[in-house]
């Protein structure tokens, strides 16, 4: 209370006093300013044990300051730390983050409901604002994952993702966009099946990031970009299928990953690849009962049209291990409703054949608070896929659903070092969250930029 004086002081003793303010986390003491003072209220906010303040802890403070705020009418807020010991740069992200608001179609919004916070000062010194700079670089990223997911699916389909995806050369990415009649004389006929009963093209994005200046073997991450699905011929139940815009949440998660480590420069050989496809019913949709020579030269029986992002996957993850060589791979996708059952919206479930590669991610999950749980993958689990009529089916019955689809992504891999992340359950929140509004959470890009930072960029 110094910086204001002694009637702030005052005041917030006694409110303290009435509302059982006991210094724990998260408590506060928000206040009317007095007379005299400038600001229009005053809020202390106690971070409890400073020795037990993580990053991410601080990270969330910022997200808590501006969920706190932003409706209360006040337009700029000063951040001003009594013990000068937390991170600035960490609260300023935390605030970046969760001022996102995804509002671009409403036209009609009453006043009263619409934000007033719209500056943050934060009273910290100049390495703190070079850090800041990173951090904001990585808050892009998740932006423009957010805004992917967001999108409604008349705006966002494989062609126009695409195009959105080739924006990022402005950042010093690479592109390559590969089109229909590419993916057809090339092969991707799984990919392809999955998109032919849509009369938008299906697309595969390739996105370079060189940030190490040199020819070693990338870092690749891959996602699915089913921009929506309806579950094709197995078509979905209408109710809640409107949420279905979301099935593209993995390629959402690379391209913001991908974004992120070009906009704060990551000096890191890293490749963003995104299948795009439409899952609709039309005349010349997939079966059920299809067989599908997939780009490996498996086969695959289509048992349900509705297990169709690991087909889409099947492809990308075999292009990308033949044609770059990674140094590992890692693929993300709102693959399976049954990890959803497994783990609700907290986190989403890691398969690997690579411990290393899995603790590494572990590691990065559990200090952004983009939570990842492993799962495992026998040979037993394999049966479960094996069918007469072709190499594969593409489901294993009901149980170990989530199990059995990483077991078939694994006959695509190889030796290559990967891991598969469902993240079905994570990409979009039906309630406010600390770093970010009822939608979109853009979980993972920090996930996957805190992952090569730690271990994949040079110094």
């Amino acid at each position: 209370s110094a910086p204001f004086g002694d009637s702030v002081a005052m005041a917030a003793e006694k409110a303290a006093k009435v509302t059982r303010y006991a210094g724990k986390a998260g408590q506060k003491v928000d206040l009317v300013a007095p007379a005299g003072v400038v600001a229009d209220r005053v809020v202390f906010w106690s971070v409890g044990e400073r020795a037990k303040l993580s990053p991410q802890d601080t990270v969330e403070l910022g997200g808590a300051i501006f969920a706190h705020l932003h409706m209360t009418g006040s337009t700029s807020v000063t951040v001003i730390d009594d013990a000068d010991t937390a991170d600035m740069a960490l609260v300023a992200e935390g605030i970046l983050l969760r001022a996102y608001r995804f509002d671009r179609y409403r036209t009609k919004e009453d006043a009263d409901k619409k934000p007033t916070l719209k500056a943050a000062t934060l009273v910290a010194d100049d390495a703190a604002a070079e850090r800041f700079a990173v951090r904001e670089g990585v808050a892009r990223g998740v932006y423009l994952t957010r805004d992917l997911t967001s999108e409604p699916p008349n705006v966002l389909h494989p062609e126009s993702f695409a195009e959105r995806v080739r924006d990022l050369e402005e950042l010093g990415i690479e592109v390559s966009i590969l089109d229909e009649a590419y993916l057809k004389e090339h092969g991707f006929n799984a990919l392809l099946a999955v998109g032919q009963g849509s009369t938008k093209e299906s697309r595969v994005a390739i996105m370079r990031w060189n940030g190490k200046g040199d020819d070693s073997a990338p870092v690749a991450f891959l996602g699915k970009g089913v921009t929506f699905d309806t579950g094709g011929i197995s078509i979905k139940p209408s109710e809640g299928m409107d949420q279905m815009k979301w099935d593209m949440g993995g390629a959402g998660i690379v391209t913001g990953a991908m974004c992120a480590l070009a906009a704060r420069k990551a000096k890191a050989n890293v490749i963003g690849v995104v299948g795009l496809v439409e899952n609709m019913p039309d005349g010349n949709a997939q079966r059920p009962g299809d067989v599908v020579t997939s780009l490996s030269g498996q086969t695959i029986e289509v048992l349900n049209t509705d297990a169709e992002g690991r087909l889409v996957l099947a492809d990308i993850l075999w292009h990308v291990k033949e044609t770059y060589k990674p140094e590992l791979m890692v693929d993300l996708a709102t693959l399976t409703g049954a990890m959803i059952v497994a783990l609700g919206s907290e986190y989403a479930g890691i398969f690997s054949n690579n411990d290393e590669l899995a603790d590494r991610l572990l590691a990065a999950g559990a200090e952004t608070g983009d939570k990842v749980w492993r799962f495992p993958l026998h040979k037993n689990y394999d049966k479960m896929i094996d069918t007469p009529t072709a190499d594969m089916k593409n489901i294993g019955g009901r149980g170990a659903g989530s199990i059995t689809a990483a077991q078939f992504l694994q006959r695509f891999v190889g030796d290559t070092p990967w891991t598969h992340i469902d993240v079905a359950g994570v990409v979009w929140s039906e309630k406010n969250m600390t770093l970010s509004e009822k939608g979109a959470t853009g979980y993972g890009v920090r996930l996957l930029d805190t992952f090569i930072a730690s271990h994949y960029e040079a110094n």
